[in-house]
């Protein structure tokens, strides 16, 4: 299989922009998942009946197949943009929810006894002592929903979006490899920038731990 080193240099533009477009959707639907556990991990987390039901649910949308979800949002939304970000961030909610609800599990007890003791609102422990503490489990959680959405952006191909995805369908349809490679290549080096950028992020907000591990 060889690379048609001159077709890629006459696509760099259109590299250049589904490359981006398959960034903002795949970033798009991880802020929206993490809106949308951050809370539902807190009540997870605080009201215990309530835990299973909510991971529970939201396993079961994991095993949903994609393409499946995004044809049942199709009367909804249509195709669009929307309909790819709502159906990615129903994927990235299953990985985003378990990890916060299990980094707010990992805070001390005796953490969280000292905040109250000294005064502190339990509004306020929240967001100064149990999510700081929990971060590290949280951006685990981040890491992995991150290069999972930048993979699944490309099934989004089959309802007019999938930024390199669409790269994949142009190269089988021609069979001609090159647009593949491509797509396989840039999806890869996406998922591994936003990796090592959401590492260095985890780097400069939890100082603690590295002073632990020097």
């Amino acid at each position: 299989m060889t690379v048609d080193w001159s077709w890629i240099g006459d696509h760099t533009d259109d590299l250049a922009s589904l490359s981006l477009s398959h960034l903002q959707a795949a970033l798009s639907a991880v802020l929206a998942g993490l809106l949308i556990s951050l809370p539902l991990a807190v009540i997870a987390h605080r009201i215990r009946p309530l835990r299973g039901l909510l991971l529970g649910l939201s396993n079961i949308l994991f095993t949903i197949p994609s393409i499946a979800v995004f044809v049942l949002l199709l009367p909804v939304s249509g195709l669009t943009r929307t309909t790819t970000v709502i159906g990615l961030t129903i994927y990235t909610l299953v990985v985003l929810l378990r990890n916060t609800v299990e980094g707010l599990d990992s805070v001390p007890a005796k953490t969280k006894e000292a905040a109250r003791a000294m005064g502190t609102r339990p509004l306020r422990t929240l967001l100064t002592v149990e999510l700081p503490l929990a971060l590290p489990v949280i951006m685990a959680g981040l890491r992995i929903a991150t290069v999972m959405s930048i993979s699944l952006v490309s099934v989004a191909t089959y309802i007019g979006d999938g930024g390199l995805g669409q790269l994949f369908t142009d190269g089988f349809q021609r069979n001609f490899p090159t647009p593949v490679i491509a797509g396989v290549v840039l999806t890869l080096l996406l998922a591994l920038v936003a990796d090592a950028l959401l590492v260095a992020v985890q780097h400069v907000l939890t100082p603690w731990t590295r002073k632990r591990g020097a």
